[in-house]
Formats: C-alpha cells, sequence, structure tokens
C-alpha cells in the first residue's frame, strides 16, 4: 500500500445534532428520531431559564420557556429528557455553562437511579463561564465563584465520572461575537490557561496531567475553511506546547488537542436562506479533511436558523450532510493532506505568531478572569469592523451585498415561515408542572438539601458537587439550586465592552449623519439620545451592542446597560434617562410575549417614546408587532446599520414635529 493511502479507512467523527425544545418529553421523542437516523451522540440544548438558573415560573423566565431548548427544572424532567436512552452506552454533550454543575448533577442523580455507575457515564459539559462573559450571556454568578464551580466539576469527575470532559473551552461564541482567527485562539487559550489553574488548587498536583487530558475544546469554523482549518492546527500546536511547558504532562497522549465543532453561524443569512446548506458543507470540510486537525465530533446547524428554530427535517438535512462526507467522500481513506504544504504551514505560523501575542496582551492584564473587560472591548471592536467591512463591500456575503436578485424561496413558502414555532401554551403547561413538582416532594428533605448546598458553597474549599446531586436526588429546582448560590456568591452583571470601543473609522455617510444628528439635537434642545435595551433572557449581545457603537460613532447619546432587563427596568430606565427612542433586541423568539409587555410598561410610566425593534422575527410576527405599536422592525437582512441610524433620527424627527432633513 502507498504512503498516500491509509492502509484502513478511518473511524468516522461522532456525529450529533444540536436539539431541543419545548418539553422534556418532546425532545425525548426528538433524540430517538435522530439516533435512529444515524445519529451517533446526543447534543442537547436548553432553554434560557434552565441555563441562567431561573424556573420557568420566575419573571425573568417569561416568554422563554422552552424556546431555544428544552426546559429542565428538575430530576422528574431529567428522567423524561432521556427515557429510554442508555446512558451507559450514549455519548451526551450539554450546552450548559453558568448550570453546569447542576445539570450534571440531575444527570448524575438519573443515572444512578437507574442503576447506572458514574464511571460508566460518558459525555461533556461545555462549562465556559469566561466565553459567556465575553459573547453569550447566560453566565448567573460572579467570575470569582464561577471559576471555583468550574473547577469543582473538573476535579469531581477525574475521580468519579473519569470518561466525562468536563469542560469544553469553547471559542465557538467568540467568533460569533466577532473574533479573528488570532483572538478566537488567544482568548481560548487563555480561558483554558484560567481553568486549569484554578483546577490546581483544588486537586492533588499528580493529578494535573489527567486533568490537562480531560479539557476538550469546541470551536468555530467559517467559510474560509482553508484559514480555519490553519486554525485548528495552531491550537493544537499551541495546545502541546502549554502542557509541556507550564503544566509538566509527559503523556503526548494527554496533550492531544481534542475538539468539537459547530460551524459558523454569524455567517448564515436571513436573505436567500439556501445559501446556508453550500456554507455550512464548506465549513465542514475544515474541520474534516486535515487528518491530524480533525475534530472527533461535529454538529451542523441547519440551513434556517437565521430565520428561526429548525424543524427536525432541517436537522435531518445538516446530518446527512456529514453522512455524505463520512460515508461517500474518500476524505477519510488518505493521511493528512495539508502535510508539507507551504500554504498551510505558512498560516499556522502567522497564526500562532499572533496568538502568543495576543495572549501576552491577556496575561499583562491578569490572565483572563481580571482581562475580561479587555478581550470585551476587543471583540465589540472586531466585529465592528466585520460590519462596516459587509457595509462598504470589502467583505462579500452572496445574497447580502451582492447577487442579491433572487426567486421566491420555496423553502420558506409554509404558514410558518419554514421554521419550527414552539406552542405558546408549552410555557404554562411546565409552570403547571413544577407547581404539581413541588407540592408532591418531601419539603423537609428539600430544605435541608437547600442549606446543605449553601454551607458547601460559603465553604470555599468543600467541593460542589456531591452537595448538589444530593440535592437532585432530594428534587430541588433548578432556580431553587441556582437561587442558593446567588445567596452565597451575589449577582453579577458584565461588562458590555461598549464603552470602551474605540471609535470607527469616519466617512461621508457618518460625516452625513453626525450633521444629521446634530440638527435634530439642536432642535430638541438637547442631545438625541436612545436607549437599546434587551428584555429576558436573551445573551446574544452583539447586535444590540453594535447598534449601541455606532449611535454613539454618529453622536447620539446611547443609554444601555447589557443584557437580562425586565421589561418595567426598561421603562424605568427610559424614563429616568429620558430617552428619544426606545431600541430593543431580541434573538430568542421571545419577542411576541415580551415586546408588547415593554410598550405596556413604558406607556404606563408615561413614556412617549417610538419603539424599534431588532432580532430573529419572522414577517407575521412583524407585521403584529407593528400593530401593536413597534415603529420599525429590523432582521439580519438589514446589515447596514447607517441607514438603521438614519431611520431612527428620522423617526424622532417625525415624532417631534420637526423638518425633515433638507
Amino acid at each position: 500500500m502507498s504512503e498516500h493511502r491509509l492502509p484502513e479507512r478511518d473511524r468516522p467523527w461522532l456525529m450529533r445534532t444540536y436539539a431541543g425544545h419545548s418539553t422534556a418529553r418532546a425532545s425525548n421523542e426528538l433524540y430517538r428520531r435522530n439516533l435512529a437516523k444515524g445519529q451517533t451522540g446526543l447534543s442537547v440544548a436548553f432553554d434560557l431559564p434552565t441555563q441562567t438558573g431561573y424556573d420557568c415560573d420566575h419573571e425573568l423566565a417569561r416568554g422563554e420557556v422552552g424556546k431555544v431548548g428544552v426546559a429542565i427544572s428538575h430530576k422528574g424532567d431529567m428522567h423524561a429528557l432521556l427515557d429510554g436512552i442508555p446512558l451507559d452506552e450514549m455519548n451526551t454533550s450539554m450546552t450548559i455553562n453558568a448550570t453546569a454543575p447542576w445539570l450534571l448533577a440531575l444527570y448524575v442523580a438519573v443515572a444512578e437511579e437507574n442503576g447506572i455507575d458514574g464511571s460508566k457515564l460518558s459525555g461533556t459539559t461545555q462549562n465556559d463561564i469566561l466565553k459567556e462573559y465575553l459573547s453569550r450571556g447566560t453566565y448567573a454568578f460572579p467570575p470569582g465563584p464561577s471559576m471555583r464551580l468550574i473547577a469543582d466539576v473538573v476535579a469531581y469527575t477525574v475521580e468519579h465520572v473519569p470518561r466525562w470532559n468536563p469542560i469544553n473551552v469553547c471559542s465557538y461564541h467568540l467568533q460569533e461575537a466577532g473574533a479573528t482567527p488570532v483572538q478566537e485562539i488567544a482568548y481560548a487559550m487563555a480561558n483554558a490557561m484560567a481553568v486549569l489553574d484554578a483546577v490546581r488548587e483544588r486537586v492533588d498536583e499528580s493529578l494535573m496531567p489527567t486533568v490537562f487530558g480531560r479539557i476538550s475544546f469546541f470551536v468555530n469554523a467559517g467559510v474560509r475553511f482553508v484559514e480555519e482549518h490553519a486554525k485548528l492546527r495552531a491550537m493544537s500546536l499551541l495546545w502541546d506546547e502549554l502542557g509541556r511547558e507550564r503544566y509538566d504532562v509527559e503523556d503526548p497522549k494527554l496533550r492531544r488537542f481534542r475538539y468539537g465543532v459547530q460551524v459558523n453561524s454569524l455567517g448564515l443569512t436571513e436573505a436567500q436562506p439556501e445559501n446556508n446548506v453550500q456554507r455550512i458543507v464548506l465549513e465542514a470540510l475544515a474541520v474534516t479533511l486535515g487528518r491530524s486537525a480533525r475534530a472527533r465530533a461535529i454538529q451542523l446547524p441547519a440551513w434556517n436558523e437565521a430565520l428561526g428554530l429548525p424543524r427536525p427535517w432541517d436537522q435531518q438535512w445538516s446530518l446527512r450532510i456529514q453522512q455524505v462526507l463520512a460515508f461517500e467522500t474518500d476524505l477519510l481513506e488518505y493521511p493528512d493532506v495539508f502535510e508539507g504544504s507551504k500554504v498551510m504551514d505558512g498560516l499556522v505560523e502567522e497564526l500562532v505568531t499572533g496568538a502568543r501575542e495576543e495572549m501576552t496582551r491577556v496575561a499583562e492584564r491578569g490572565g483572563a478572569v481580571e482581562a475580561v473587560g479587555y478581550m470585551k472591548s476587543e471583540l465589540v471592536s472586531s466585529h465592528r469592523e466585520r460590519v462596516r467591512r459587509i457595509e462598504d463591500g470589502d467583505l462579500t456575503v452572496v445574497g447580502i451585498n451582492r447577487f442579491t436578485e433572487t426567486e421566491p424561496s420555496p423553502l420558506t413558502a409554509d404558514a410558518e415561515g419554514g421554521i419550527l414555532v414552539v406552542d405558546p401554551d408549552v410555557e404554562a403547561e411546565q409552570i403547571a408542572a413544577l407547581e404539581r413538582w413541588r407540592a408532591e416532594r418531601d419539603e423537609d428533605a428539600v430544605r435541608a438539601a437547600l442549606d446543605e448546598l449553601r454551607r458547601v458553597a460559603r465553604s470555599e474549599s468543600e467541593n460542589i458537587m456531591p452537595a448538589s446531586i444530593a440535592a437532585a436526588h432530594a428534587g430541588v429546582t433548578t432556580g431553587e439550586w441556582a437561587q442558593a448560590l446567588r445567596d452565597a456568591f451575589g449577582d453579577y452583571r458584565a461588562p458590555t465592552g461598549v464603552g470602551e470601543a474605540v471609535a470607527g473609522a469616519t466617512s461621508e455617510e457618518l460625516e452625513s449623519l453626525r450633521e444629521e444628528v446634530d440638527r435634530v439635537s439642536d432642535a430638541l434642545g438637547r442631545r438625541l439620545k436612545v436607549l437599546v435595551g434587551k428584555p429576558g433572557l436573551d445573551g446574544h449581545s452583539n447586535g444590540a451592542e453594535q447598534i449601541a457603537v455606532r449611535g454613539r460613532d454618529v453622536g447620539m447619546e446611547v443609554v444601555y446597560e447589557g443584557i437580562r432587563l425586565t421589561p418595567s427596568q426598561i421603562a424605568a430606565s427610559a424614563l429616568q434617562e429620558g430617552v428619544h427612542v426606545i431600541g430593543l433586541s431580541i434573538l430568542s423568539g421571545s419577542h411576541r410575549e415580551l415586546i408588547p409587555s415593554v410598550i405596556a410598561q413604558l406607556r404606563e410610566a408615561g413614556v412617549d417614546a417610538p419603539v424599534v425593534i431588532g432580532g430573529i422575527i419572522p414577517e407575521a410576527d412583524a407585521a403584529a408587532l407593528r400593530e401593536a405599536g413597534v415603529a420599525a422592525v429590523y432582521t439580519p437582512k438589514d446589515f447596514d446599520l447607517n441607514r438603521i441610524m438614519r431611520d431612527i433620527v428620522g423617526l424622532v424627527a417625525q415624532h417631534h414635529g420637526l423638518a425633515a432633513a433638507a
């Protein structure tokens, strides 16, 4: 057999679809169907209340229950979610961060109640809280205690659940927040070092090589798939180097860079969404073509994720893409096709050099935990540059800023617009089920478990996992577990990065906009002021941040207080700040419930100002929102921020009876 072929075909990677919605039973049915179609691992999507530690009857959970994932309130829900799935054979990935100790505790408790020992469980908890402060926003506790919780999960699993990956250091969402390849590498490595250093304080030093070997990564792969593959090779080199030089890991197998991937969702478009299929295929090549840096597990987004929640058929299409790549093509038959490539070697060296320089800047600011503010502002600035390049046509996005003529798509022609719409009755059903659960459990056992949980949390030195597993067995709910830890740790609001983001480059369009803002401000008698608000639990703040930054750049006074606001908080802020216009951003699908509530609170508070909304909003919902009083609706197809700014200035002028611009 010649050296340019493998002696036998490689085994394919673990194939997953990121799935879960509404209730545990509905999601269980979906998982069973997906496994029957050839999926080889589970990837559980949890709803935002579960991810942020709130029960479904909490004020902040309104409109969010079961929307972007499955609602899991207690061990009964976890039993239903995993019913009939052999946990001692299944590899389960759970995209959960702030509440990762709790969801793992529920998983372990359910396994134990089914007679399965923790040593037989395999899977992954994402459990990377630092990137939540930087990009995705599903944090619950301050950085220090959060790092302690991560370290506790790592320390516990190494000893008691040894086949479990206790953390996916997650660079995926960094790229979604605008990270360049260099930033994605550097910030992921800095996050990993912060986690390892925290674990080092909680385990015997002799266990550190094993700990290092259990750390995995969850990365992003964009459409520039040659550069993206180079990024993965660069990460592999740096990870091996960190293992040898910083953590004294001698076994090369334990230093291996192990990663799973979901390819880029940032580049998926609402306009001409059928183009997303070829984008997904090309992005999948980045993590499958080169054997020495091939992903161990892959989940692909669906073509319609820029429109809303995918249906089972849409997810099947993404699974079939993986299966065609693995079983019909010949990419698993060869050694590394990039070995010895001048182009690849040059790209890797370029990325490694840049990442080392950026890692040094993070280290100079005290490491990843202390440098959250710095990294956040850098991501906001990078994302702003990406938006500018699309606006100016320097970065082509097919169907957005070039080749925009199109035929109507039959894929979106149905009554729901080609997406899955969660039944709005799910929330009420979940609340009723939660009330029944509370009424039927042993309250004394719950109280004792929560008291013990608070004691362990305040102890600092004890591991949180045993008390969490005991609480799961006792029937404690997700919100109760998180509140017990909030009692011990306090609440936290992450930096927005907006104030620190550097000013954007000027242009004729920006100068013209500044002049118009000045004209309207003079007529108003004070500076035009906009409130950018994010109601509910949606933590995807990239769009809101870019609106806030662009508003500042054109001369508006901008009020932006970050994520996770109630309608009453938004109304109170609008009243106190005396704003001229309110811009709301929601990407979680909760707009139908939350926007009317915000408008009602504004009117009750006596705030008379136009309301605009941006987010993933189907056209049918957009029409209903306009009827409810929303002045303008923007979706991902509206990429021209200067046009949006001009619209907002015009709305304010019209609302106050000012003359239109000459």
